[in-house]
């Protein structure tokens, strides 16, 4: 029992200066951290632990994704995808159109229908055929295992692109996840102008780009687009793109004869492309399309090959930087459209910070005295432990960069109430062992060995517990499950480790003949 290794004591002193200098951040005032931050190297302690939306206040905005234009767009892709097969097939149809969740073709001549058929067939695996040999008629609808896949997997892409244009923006620590069928929760702590991040996000930045075969008065075919460059006039392009955003490598804002403009790099495939477009279409002028507004339409002078381009326009300088954060993130696959928006003010936070301070301070007051009325000097080894134990939480918050909720804080009073709980497992055998006659040593050493399975049960239950609430839960309550997680686990080593080694620097000083616990 008197024997501790001399690497235990080592590494339980570096636990708790490290507990101790990382855990002071977020206890010093405002001018000392900001020092802290700018003469400190990287790796010394400088880092607070982040505030969450209820703490810090922020932004609340929740996203409505538009399901039903990408469920068209499919249905248009595989209605282009079926009139090329059968054009190559050779099967005349009648007529084709869009019905809900898929198309219905009609046949001209009853000889093609089974040949149409299987033609309609190898289309799209996710399709379910429906031939109708009566009318001529064959429809092909998504299946419902299909319409699940694509939404999921339209969610999540969304949820990828917000996540990127705003991690561009330097928002610290966003909540952003899926809510329901087709909804998206973004939190922003901090954020109390959100104006720009809506525009970012509600932007769907679809780029493509267009050769211009005319305006309103002259041509025909095509798309009619309205021009950003001139007001009140409309272009027409080619219906194809012949350059996609999904082939920009990169974008950055630059300037360009004194004018911002934004830079772009293509990849190997769009860099091909691009180059055989310039060199066959000199003197041609080339439309820029974002979202269906032609942002620019500059003519194309001489053949660009390498893959490296530059937009220009009237930008100003703002309007370059968000053009290319929006290229850089990827286009949205669907439209967002804000359905809820709340703003959570500064002051609602201080009072929740100042809430939890109390209810925190309170709590450990109450138990500091009990533990030292209750067990006299083992309850201030307890209680220096629980103070150290808290240091401990909040410096590995800190250094996780972890964000601190409303939740969080009652996981930390409740870890503060769970941390002294080992202790008095082992206090109270100490004294049944102290009472059936054992010596003072012998009985500490048997108090700590025969309470150690207990302690390990009931720490590792809660722990579970904890795992489960972060593995599958949301939000706030992933919040407390950090910080109850967190505190177990420091708990633990308080109450075993720490303790023990102040029990037993106790015992070989003062070698005691009796002991009161």
């Amino acid at each position: 029992m008197l024997q501790i290794s001399p690497w235990k004591i080592g590494f339980i002193v570096l636990v708790c200066l490290f507990g101790i200098f990382y855990s002071a951040p977020n206890v010093v005032g405002s001018s000392s951290r900001e020092w802290m931050q700018r003469n400190l190297p990287s790796w010394m302690p400088n880092q607070t632990v982040n505030l969450g939306l209820d703490l810090q206040g922020g932004a609340h905005l929740l996203f409505s994704v538009d399901i039903n234009s990408v469920m068209i767009e499919q249905r248009d892709n595989i209605l282009s995808s079926i009139r090329g097969e059968l054009r190559e097939e050779r099967i005349p149809y009648a007529g084709m159109n869009g019905i809900p969740d898929g198309v219905r073709v009609m046949i001209k001549n009853a000889d093609d229908f089974q040949k149409a058929e299987r033609v309609v067939t190898q289309i799209d695996d996710r399709l379910t055929i429906t031939p109708y040999p009566a009318d001529n008629a064959i429809e092909a609808t998504f299946n419902e295992q299909a319409k699940q896949e694509l939404i999921s997997q339209t969610i999540s892409q969304s949820i990828e692109v917000v996540r990127r244009r705003i991690d561009e923006t330097g928002t610290n620590e966003p909540i952003i996840q899926r809510q329901g069928d087709d909804r998206i929760l973004v939190q922003l702590p901090g954020v109390e102008d959100p104006t720009r991040i809506k525009e970012l996000i509600g932007t769907t930045a679809k780029m493509t780009f267009h050769l211009v075969i005319g305006d309103e008065a002259t041509g025909r075919g095509g798309l009619l687009l309205p021009s950003a460059d001139i007001p009140g006039q409309r272009m027409r392009v080619d219906r194809r793109p012949d350059i996609t955003g999904e082939m920009l490598t990169n974008a950055q804002p630059t300037f360009q004869l004194g004018q911002p403009v934004v830079s772009f790099n293509l990849n190997s495939v769009g860099a091909r492309r691009f180059c055989k477009l310039t060199q066959e279409n000199t003197g041609t002028p080339f439309a820029i399309v974002l979202d269906n507004d032609i942002i620019s339409a500059p003519r194309i002078n001489e053949p660009i090959c390498g893959g490296a381009a530059i937009i220009s326009g009237d930008f100003t300088v703002a309007e370059t930087s968000d053009l290319a954060l929006l290229l850089r993130a990827g286009a949205l696959p669907a439209e967002l459209k804000i359905i809820e928006e709340r703003t959570v003010g500064p002051s609602l936070g201080a009072d929740s910070i100042e809430a939890g301070k109390m209810a925190s301070l309170v709590g450990l007051a109450f138990i500091l005295v009990f533990m030292f009325a209750v067990y006299g000097l083992f309850g201030i080894f307890a209680n220096i432990a629980l103070v150290l134990n808290i240091s401990l939480i909040f410096a590995l918050l800190s250094s996780l960069q972890a964000t601190l909720t409303l939740p969080g804080i009652a996981g930390i009073v409740l870890t503060v109430g769970m941390a002294v709980d080992a202790n008095v497992l082992i206090f109270e055998r100490i004294k049944e062992e102290l009472r059936t006659g054992r010596s003072p040593i012998s009985s500490v050493d048997a108090g700590y060995g025969r309470a150690m399975t207990t302690i390990i049960d009931s720490n590792l239950t809660t722990l579970i517990a904890a795992i489960i609430l972060f593995s599958f839960g949301t939000g706030p309550v992933k919040g407390f499950a950090v910080t109850l997680g967190i505190g177990i686990v420091t708990s633990f080593f308080s109450a075993i480790m720490l303790t023990r080694l102040m029990v037993v620097t106790w015992l070989r000083n003062k070698r005691p003949s009796v002991i009161s616990v």
